[in-house]
């Protein structure tokens, strides 16, 4: 049996016909670039989401850098983020001038420590970038307790994470906050900008790449708007250093034939999640990941102990089934960071244990159990 890590293959075919014509409808109207489909989608995602205004890039890195610019940062400034993330969310502060301050992980969540974020603040520091990795909702009440308390401003990268909710469920966070304010928030709408990837494997993804910036400020808004198309909000009166970032209209309009389906497959995701832990967790060498009531596990992901990882990931390569380690060398170790910062030890564990096993909202339980069996096997031998 082979069994990839992710197949797209099943909501294709369950939404082909109106996919189709969805783009069949962009290709008769001519309008490629920002057409009606764009707009349309904009607003259907703002009103999902519960923010005022969304603006569709070209990419979840193109989002992150363009909503650190319309924050203000730039040259000198530093943004607090995680080692333990894709490279894109270091590249983005980096590439707009800024320096990433790393802030180790709870080893339980895979996000960011909050306890951690206090003692790296500097009067250098602009901003805290957390990411909600692998789709669990980082600990927002308390980052943004921080934010408040210091004054930075707060960048969600939501790359993995669209239709999370916060639900209070700090996972690594020790700490009570008060939460009112942010329960039952989408991730995205619990800072000041948040940044969406629409990458064709995302819970949300497009037929390409595609990206967004959400916020409620309508000054982000206007500013990130201009940066998407060359730093102009009218053609020829270029006001800023902008980007060619503009989501494709065909794109949007498949976003658009999928958003609708969005809330019913991230369910689909936890129940495969409730199934791997049922089978998985009566083994030590294992940590299934906790399952919470926002989480969408775009990645389904587990730790495996006493270095037996890599032997694992082959003997169920050996049987077809597909593996991915998320990430196996965390940003301040790349080498274009090499030598820059000191060691953030449960990031540097994490990347020698995990490992994501397939999931898609289609994944059946059969297949999930024999995914099982093969681990459970693996440990047995």
């Amino acid at each position: 049996m082979k069994i990839p890590i992710l197949d797209l293959k099943p909501q294709l075919h369950s939404l082909q016909a109106e996919m189709e014509q969805a783009i069949l409808e962009v290709v008769r109207s001519g309008q490629y670039i920002l057409g009606r489909a764009v707009q349309e989608f904009e607003t259907e995602v703002a009103q999902y989401l519960g923010v005022k205004y969304a603006i569709g890039v070209n990419s979840g890195t193109d989002a992150l850098m363009i909503g650190l610019r319309a924050l203000g940062i730039g040259s000198g400034d530093e943004v607090i983020t995680t080692p333990f993330s894709f490279f894109a969310t270091a590249e983005s502060i980096s590439n707009v001038g800024a320096k990433p301050v790393f802030v180790d992980v709870c080893p339980d969540s895979f996000n960011i420590n909050p306890e951690l974020i206090p003692a790296q603040i500097t009067p250098r520091t602009k901003a805290i970038m957390p990411v909600h990795l692998y789709g669990q909702p980082a600990p927002m009440a308390r980052i943004v307790a921080i934010a408040q308390e210091y004054q930075l401003k707060i960048i969600e990268d939501c790359a993995q994470s669209f239709g999370a909710k916060y639900t209070g469920d700090c996972i690594g966070c020790d700490r009570s906050c008060p939460q009112d304010q942010l329960m039952g928030r989408y991730t995205g709408n619990m800072g000041d900008i948040g940044a969406f990837s629409f990458f064709p494997t995302k819970n949300l993804g497009a037929y390409g790449d595609g990206g967004l910036v959400v916020t409620s400020d309508p000054q982000l808004a206007e500013t990130a708007r201009k940066l998407r198309v060359h730093g102009s909000k009218h053609r020829y009166q270029n006001e800023i250093l902008g980007y060619n970032s503009r989501l494709d209209t065909i794109q949007a309009a498949v976003l658009r034939v999928k958003l609708p389906h969005v809330a019913k497959w991230n369910e689909e995701r936890r129940r495969v999640a409730r199934t791997y832990n049922q089978y998985l967790s009566h083994l030590p060498q294992i940590i299934t990941p906790k399952i919470t009531a926002g989480h969408v596990f775009h990645q389904y992901t587990i730790r495996v102990l006493h270095g037996q990882r890599d032997g694992l990931r082959q003997a169920l390569a050996d049987q077809g089934i597909g593996t991915m380690i998320y990430y196996p060398v965390p940003q301040h170790l790349l080498p274009v960071y090499q030598g820059q910062y000191p060691a953030y030890p449960v990031s540097q564990q994490l990347a020698q244990e995990v490992l994501s096993l397939p999931i898609w909202p289609e994944l059946a339980d059969d297949t999930i159990k024999y995914i099982c069996g093969a681990i459970t096997a693996y440990f047995s031998a």
